[in-house]
């Protein structure tokens, strides 16, 4: 009996931080480490180029990812790792789905409204973005995708994006379903009400930082007035902020967090906070691969994928009259 596959991908675009951790990484080794499915994790190198970037720095980014599933215990011989834009199908079937696609469904895309205030000058990649997500979970039978809410929408785009080719073309899709995973929001350091973002570094804490700087950014964190370690989901704030980091590496709930540092201040909690992530973190930062480990993982699981991508695709062609 063969695996229910799942499928999950990282964007090449900068240090990756505890965000891509606690949201991520750490989800993608419980599941591979479970048994429980065949694991695809793919370096999302496409869809980073629809933001600003660096042409000189983009092969180094994509093989930082690769570095980070590693250091993250991700393993070639458990999971196929490989990049998007190796894999020319990604790009071939997005096209084809691109015909299936009303402009007005993707105009309602609430993650493209966010990104284009940001962005005024979005591009067409942006738009199709979804499209792309799409086609990168149908090539491989995909049965589930480990999703916050963030991305719920794309998904039930790529589900209904399956359910029109079935029914226009014959059955050649699976229907995807989310695989929901508890995803904390880590704000800003400097900032409780912003989002953690690698454009404000100060605030931001990357996986491979040193232990001097781990310290100094939770020293100098914002905090609030009250004094006490207590969390609370309305008011939010800066020490409700590090509490939730501190839960998420520590995997303890906010209550256990607070029973931890009954009667301590916050210069005490922050000094653990700081220890505990300089421990947590030490694989990413004693990462050790070689260009060329890395190229022969990326090689490998390349190889992997395209074997399964082209047999769809193939077939997907056949269904649309595109035979050669």
């Amino acid at each position: 009996m063969t695996k229910p596959v799942l499928v999950s991908g990282i964007q090449p675009s900068g240090r990756l931080h505890i965000g891509n951790f606690v949201g991520a990484l750490r989800h993608f080794k419980e599941l591979q480490d479970s048994g429980d499915y065949e694991c695809l994790f793919f370096v999302a190198d496409y869809h980073s180029i629809t933001e600003p970037f660096r042409p000189d720095m983009k092969g180094k980014e994509v093989k930082d990812v690769v570095r980070m599933f590693l250091a993250a215990g991700l393993s070639p011989q458990k999971s196929t790792i490989f990049v998007q834009s190796h894999i020319s199908a990604h790009t071939e079937l997005a096209w084809i789905f691109s015909t299936l696609t009303p402009f007005g469904e993707l105009s309602r895309m609430t993650q493209f409204k966010e990104k284009s205030v940001r962005q005024p000058s979005a591009n067409i990649g942006l738009f199709t973005y979804p499209v792309l997500m799409a086609a990168d979970i149908l090539l491989y039978d995909t049965a589930v995708v480990p999703v916050g809410d963030d991305q719920l929408q794309h998904l039930e785009f790529t589900r209904t994006i399956a359910r029109k080719f079935n029914a226009k073309f014959g059955k050649v899709f699976t229907e995807p379903k989310p695989l929901m995973t508890d995803i904390p929001r880590l704000m800003s350091l400097h900032d409780s009400e912003k989002k953690m973002s690698k454009s404000v570094p100060a605030g931001c804490l990357y996986l491979d930082d040193a232990p001097d700087d781990i310290r100094k950014k939770i020293a100098s964190a914002v905090t609030d007035s009250g004094g006490k370690v207590r969390y609370s989901i309305k008011k939010g704030g800066g020490i409700s902020n590090l509490m939730r980091i501190y839960g998420a590496f520590a995997d303890l709930p906010m209550k256990d967090v607070e029973k931890v540092f009954e009667g301590k201040g916050y210069k005490e909690f922050k000094s653990a906070l700081a220890e505990l992530l300089i421990k947590k973190l030490s694989p990413f930062r004693e990462a050790r691969y070689s260009d060329k480990e890395l190229e022969k993982v990326i090689a490998q699981g390349d190889k992997k994928a395209r074997a399964l991508a082209d047999v769809k695709l193939t077939e997907v062609k056949k269904k649309i009259g595109l035979t050669r």
